[in-house]
């Protein structure tokens, strides 16, 4: 496998080889800007609304294969936004966006036939895995999926968590592997420390960008200790992975 197929191979499919559909509805611009960006990292197709009237047409003619929903919208509430989605496409999964001390939301949505539910502020890799996993569990959905990814003779397993160089095991911790997957999917290409700090922390980190650093060097330690290394510092721009020579 190249290192551009593993990167694909990441993604999930629809059974036509096709990106998968993401709908994100959310009245604040912002967040559904940020939220989309996330999601198209994934290779996915998105588009997003702000209300509910529009995220029901839009659904009609985008058929979305998963749908990102925001309980409270300046129309329609996220039930009654739901109820429409489904007369339309009744087993696309659904994730609704609750806010944080709002449990009574959480369990009304999840009665309703809301699938799962993230509660505000998220972290970005919270969304997108919760997404994968209703997208692969819906019956439905005939997604398909590869979960290596290579780079030289370093694999990540998506699924899982299995990583290993030169055929030896390595053992990370959760954002240890958030920093490698995410410095895997863009293999030979230079990333910044705030492109790092917005992907593998979620959006609003408050901590300085010397955590990359900190981070990298755990990296180092365990992917490139005793052997060529893999991970390179690029003075004034950031970090690149690439294959030993």
């Amino acid at each position: 496998m190249t290192m551009a197929n593993a990167e694909a191979g990441a993604e999930l499919r629809r059974p036509d080889g096709g990106p998968v559909r993401v709908l994100v509805v959310d009245d604040e611009a912002t967040l559904a800007e940020v939220l989309s960006m996330a999601l198209r990292y994934e290779g996915w197709d998105v588009r997003s609304a702000g209300d509910g009237q529009t995220a029901v047409r839009t659904a009609r003619d985008f058929r979305p294969d998963a749908v990102v929903l925001d309980m409270m919208l300046p129309d329609l509430n996220g039930l009654e936004v739901l109820r429409r989605l489904r007369g339309e496409s009744p087993d696309v999964p659904v994730l609704f966006l609750t806010a944080k001390d709002s449990v009574e939301d959480r369990i009304i949505g999840l009665t309703a036939g809301g699938d799962d539910y993230v509660t505000k502020p998220f972290s970005l890799e919270e969304v997108v895995a919760r997404l994968r996993g209703l997208m692969r569990r819906s019956t439905n959905s005939g997604m398909r999926t590869e979960s290596q990814l290579i780079v030289g003779d370093l694999s990540l397993d998506e699924d899982s968590h299995e990583v290993r160089r030169g055929g030896d095991q390595v053992t990370l911790t959760a954002t240890e592997f958030e920093l490698l997957r995410y410095l895997m999917r863009n293999p030979r290409r230079v990333l910044s420390k705030s492109q790092i700090l917005d992907r593998v922390w979620h959006y609003d980190f408050g901590g300085q960008a010397n955590v990359v650093e900190l981070y990298i060097s755990y990296l180092r330690k365990k992917i490139d200790a005793g052997r060529t290394p893999m991970i390179h510092t690029m003075r004034g721009a950031g970090y690149v992975l690439k294959p030993a020579d």
